[in-house]
């Protein structure tokens, strides 16, 4: 792989595929990123990255626009094209349920993509956050960012948990696979539980939701429990706010510490499975 020496992208206006496209370039390559208009040399110089100008896709040049793709081709953006070129753009659209959508804003708009989600025209700017709004700012704002600088370490930093995230989910979800079993939770569903291991994992609920999606499951499931990475216990948890478990009904046992308010998580100091399984049937709501 050729060692870049600057990451180019667009001056002016700052979007969220350009900045997430250097990101992950950064979290491999770190190096300056400058916000110029790129030359006949950049463009050339496979050790300068163009990203989101240049009207030009050549990955062999390390060159990643998308605006030169007719108005019909399917929603790409830079984020797009760099995750293709890394080959993790398929895991990426797995695991990342925001991707689509970013592509869709980038290349269709704010009002195009929520009709396409089927959602008002106005929700989409509600999601926006301070966090969003502050690091685009200040990247629109910026010309040149080197290590060291705030902004550039932040950048990195998500590169880094984004290439992360979508290179390990894999074996994350081949360790669910190995470790995990299904409790029938007569007469609503089953519960998957994953018991505690040595080494215990970082977030160990980590990828769940998207095992259950890939084992086809998400109509059999209506609850977790996995490893309290807090305690020696366990979590209990409504699998997508399912409404036939409400664990505020187990608040008052004597080895339950937290029930939340809303009734769809728990924490137990309780280890051994049948108490786990007797818990969750506790929680069912009685149906008539």
């Amino acid at each position: 792989m050729i060692q870049f020496s600057t990451i180019l992208t667009h001056p002016g206006g700052a979007h969220k595929d350009e900045f997430l496209a250097c990101s992950v370039l950064l979290s491999l390559h770190p190096v300056p990123v400058v916000r110029r208009e790129p030359t006949p040399a950049d463009l050339a110089d496979p050790a300068v990255c163009v990203v989101d100008v240049g009207h030009e896709h050549a990955p062999e040049r390390n060159n990643f626009d998308h605006h030169q793709l007719p108005k019909d081709h399917p929603p790409t953006c830079s984020l797009s094209l760099v995750l293709q070129h890394l080959g993790l753009y398929a895991d990426a659209r797995r695991f990342c349920p925001w991707l689509e959508s970013a592509e869709w804003f980038d290349c269709r708009g704010a009002v195009t993509t929520a009709r396409w989600l089927g959602v008002a025209d106005d929700v989409l700017p509600k999601l926006n956050s301070p966090i969003d709004v502050t690091l685009l700012r200040r990247f629109a704002l910026a010309t040149r960012l080197t290590p060291g600088d705030p902004l550039w370490e932040m950048m990195r930093m998500v590169g880094e948990d984004l290439v992360s995230y979508v290179r390990t989910l894999r074996a994350r979800l081949g360790f669910i696979g190995q470790h995990a079993r299904l409790w029938p939770l007569s007469p609503v569903g089953k519960v998957l539980f994953v018991p505690r291991t040595e080494p215990l994992p970082d977030e160990p609920s980590l990828g769940l939701d998207e095992y259950i999606e890939e084992q086809n499951l998400v109509g059999e499931i209506v609850g977790l429990i996995y490893p309290d990475r807090r305690s020696t216990g366990y979590g209990l948890g409504r699998f997508r706010d399912h409404p036939a478990l409400d664990f505020t009904r187990i608040a008052a046992e004597p080895d339950v510490h937290f029930a939340h308010a809303r009734g769809f998580v728990a924490k137990t100091s309780a280890h051994e499975t049948e108490r786990l399984l007797t818990l969750v049937t506790r929680a069912l709501v009685k149906t008539t």
